[in-house]
Parts: C-alpha cells; structure tokens; sequence
C-alpha cells in the first residue's frame, strides 16, 4: 500500500471533493466486515476531517484498524470518488475550548461555511457529547463520472 505521504489526490478531484461534506465511510469491524456511517467531512485540499463521537462503531473500528474507505457520491447517480484512507483518531475533548475543542469548531464552521453563533456553547457540547476529530489521509482513489 502507498503511504498517505507518496499519494496526492490529483488537482481535479481535489476541487471537485472540496465542494462536498456529505460522504459514507467504510471501516472494518473486528470480524473484517464493513461498517458503514453517513458522516459530514472538511476537506483542507490534503485531508478529510470529521467530528466523530468516542463510542460509535466507527471510532472503535478506527482505533484498531485505521484503514478505511470515504466513498463521496456525485450529483448524477454515477458520478463518485471512493478513496481509500489511513484514520489518526485525535484526543477525544475533555474540557470547554480545549485544543481539540477548537479545531472541531473549525471544521464545523468549514462544513457549515460560517461562524458558529455560539462557540462557548458548542465547546461545551463537544465535552458532553465526547466528540473527537477524525484526519482520514488519502493512499488511494477510484471514481466514475467525475468532471476532467
């Protein structure tokens, strides 16, 4: 497998994936079979962020298996990209406005495309929720129907 550091999204795909947040990511439970979760991903031109929780079913098959699969569908049912991923699961937020606190309003707002009205509230909704940040690095890609 090539690392996350040797594969670079090609320019083209890059800005296609950058105007989407809406994506379906693939991990493998214990047995090797998929899961699969609706998840809303920030795409910073390198790598996917999501907000995850510390108990689902992803964030525990991630912490064991870190690859996985983002596949994002187009606006025509055959148009898609499924990228193959390598999962760094960060600190889960422990107190108000912590480090992960911040960079989980970042991509909230970058999903969002303004400023959250309260983020003192969702700092706090971040700890009680226990809510950590994914970063999904590409090593690979397949897609059908993209723009060239």
């Amino acid at each position: 497998m090539i690392s996350p550091e040797e594969f670079v999204l090609p320019e083209r795909i890059g800005r296609w994936v950058g105007d989407r947040h809406q994506a379906v990511l693939i991990t493998l439970r214990s047995d090797g079979s998929p899961q699969s979760s609706n998840v809303l991903f920030a795409f910073d031109g390198g790598r996917f962020r999501v907000s995850v929780t510390a108990d689902r079913a992803k964030t525990r098959n991630l912490r064991r298996d870190t690859r996985a699969v983002l596949h994002i569908l187009g606006t025509e049912f055959g148009s898609y990209i499924s990228i193959g991923v390598v999962a760094a699961v960060g600190p889960q937020s422990m107190a108000p406005g912590d480090a992960a606190g911040v960079q989980l309003l970042d991509v909230y707002e970058r999903i969002r495309g303004t400023p959250h009205p309260d983020p003192d509230e969702f700092f706090r909704a971040m700890v009680d929720e226990r809510r950590l940040l994914l970063t999904l690095s590409p090593v690979s890609s397949t897609s059908w129907g993209l723009p060239q």
